[in-house]
């Protein structure tokens, strides 16, 4: 399937925030009508999956408010304007998890919601870890948590670990990376 019949006549920035960018776009749409498409415009984020040198994973547990629950997932967030996607990882997983990596291997690149959404996320594992203080920003409240590979698949099964991203970081590195994380599908 092609884009044809998708032309964008004008972009308007609703509104702007340090994070995203709301945008409305008048477009012509395939049936060759006139309308708009409503979407957050970002820089992308990251997500790591820490793995230490005994095979563990190291997650992070924190209050998500919008649900109003803990949860369980890997370090991520977004990337800054103007940062590498590398460059990110490594600031998310020493803010997030108190984690210096010595090396970071960004193992693939996915949409979290792509109707709403440009946002790209990479996916980094990270090895060769050195313990730093962790720095949060003033939103989170991490606390690290380690894994064996069967537990966070135990984890999963039972619907204990329900972030999307996390979820689809772990199917990514499943796939590309098993051999570094001790997980495959």
């Amino acid at each position: 399937m092609s884009p044809v019949g998708w032309s964008t006549l004008s972009e308007e920035t609703r509104i702007e925030n340090p994070w995203w960018i709301y945008k409305r776009d008048r477009v012509i749409l395939p049936s060759g009508t006139e309308g708009e498409y409503h979407y957050v415009d970002t820089p992308g984020s990251v997500m790591i999956v820490p793995v230490t040198s005994a095979g563990m994973l190291v997650m992070v547990r924190q209050y998500r408010y919008l649900n109003r629950r803990s949860s369980l997932e890997f370090p991520g967030g977004g990337i800054p304007r103007g940062l590498a996607p590398a460059e990110a990882a490594a600031r998310e997983l020493q803010e997030e998890a108190g984690v210096e990596a010595a090396v970071l291997r960004e193992v693939g690149v996915f949409n979290p919601f792509n109707g709403v959404t440009n946002e790209l996320c990479h996916v980094f594992v990270a090895t060769g870890h050195r313990a730093v203080a962790p720095r949060p920003d003033e939103t989170e409240d991490c606390e690290a948590v380690l894994l064996a590979p069967a537990e966070l698949r135990a984890l999963v099964a039972a619907g204990e670990i329900w972030d999307g991203m996390t979820l689809a970081a772990l199917a990514q590195v499943a796939i590309t990376a098993p051999d570094l994380v001790g997980i495959g599908l």
